[in-house]
């Protein structure tokens, strides 16, 4: 694949707008445009990827300390 292509761009209404090559296309159909100095980064919007790896992860079995051990009350705190 080309990591590189000529495209010119075009208006769409009062966006500027390019079109991409097949060979440059992304899955899905939303993405995130950011800028970085005077280039333009698309990076596709990969929806329920952390769900998935979430569900290969073993439980786990340690209990968890109890972090509020020694702090007071919230009801006797004064502001």
């Amino acid at each position: 694949m080309q990591s590189e292509r000529h495209v010119r761009l075009f208006r769409n209404g009062s966006n500027q707008a390019l079109r991409i090559p097949r060979e440059f296309e992304l899955e899905g159909n939303e993405a995130i445009l950011h800028k970085e100095g005077d280039k333009l980064i698309v990076e596709p919007v990969r929806k329920g990827r952390l769900l998935a790896l979430l569900d290969t992860l073993k439980p786990i079995d340690e209990t968890f300390p109890d972090i509020d051990e020694n702090l007071a009350p919230l009801d006797n705190v004064e502001l």
